[in-house]
């Protein structure tokens, strides 16, 4: 029995009774968008820039203060510790720029290439998807917050399954593979039957 106010869930599109019911979708290329990427519309994180270039700037103070000449003793062992930390913080952060840099590149290439990057194009979400990638190359670096605003965008984006049902976007059949694995399985079929007709006859009955 139905709760007042509570219908039942609705039915897949191919179940439903009447034509006029269904809510027309959007066919993607299977083989995804063609072409080169669009140009990367953002500057660099400006937080993690920010950051590598104060501890850039920390380290060669400490590097000038090992310089005067009345340090020395136990102080100049603290200043050089001090020095060490600071060179290795500004290491870290380089290290993580560069990184994620280098993930933002490979993700950027790859969602160009993805059927919902046909969609993209027509609707120019160039930075939408930018953003996406900036978010995602951290959260791949460990950051959770980060990866808690990656899996927003996705959904928008559709790159999920769910938002891709939201969105009304379906990714078509892909008509060339499959007359690809057609034309195989035919020819794999001819070459079975060209070898069972080289079979002898006689030698098949015991050599009679």
């Amino acid at each position: 029995m139905t709760m007042a106010g509570n219908g039942p869930p609705p039915k897949p599109a191919g179940q439903r009774r009447r034509r006029n019911a269904t809510v027309a979708t959007t066919k993607l290329p299977a083989e995804g968008r063609k072409g080169r990427p669009p140009k990367w519309p953002l500057m660099d994180d400006v937080v993690l820039t920010a950051r590598r270039d104060l501890a850039l700037r920390k380290a060669d103070d400490l590097e000038l203060a090992l310089l005067e000449p009345n340090l020395t003793g136990r102080a100049k062992v603290a200043a050089e510790k001090k020095a060490d930390s600071a060179r290795e913080a500004a290491l870290i952060l380089t290290k993580q720029l560069e990184a994620q840099q280098q993930i933002e590149g490979v993700l950027w290439r790859e969602l160009w290439k993805t059927p919902q990057a046909t969609m993209w194009q027509r609707l120019s979400w160039t930075r939408e998807v930018a953003q996406y990638v900036r978010w995602k190359s951290r959260a791949e670096a460990g950051d959770l917050d980060a990866a808690k605003e990656a899996r927003q965008l996705a959904d928008r984006l559709g790159l999920t399954p769910l938002s891709m049902l939201r969105l009304r976007w379906e990714v078509g059949t892909d008509e060339v593979a499959e007359t690809r694995q057609a034309r195989a399985a035919r020819t794999q079929q001819s070459s079975t039957r060209r070898r069972l007709r080289v079979v002898d006859p006689d030698a098949a009955a015991g050599g009679e």
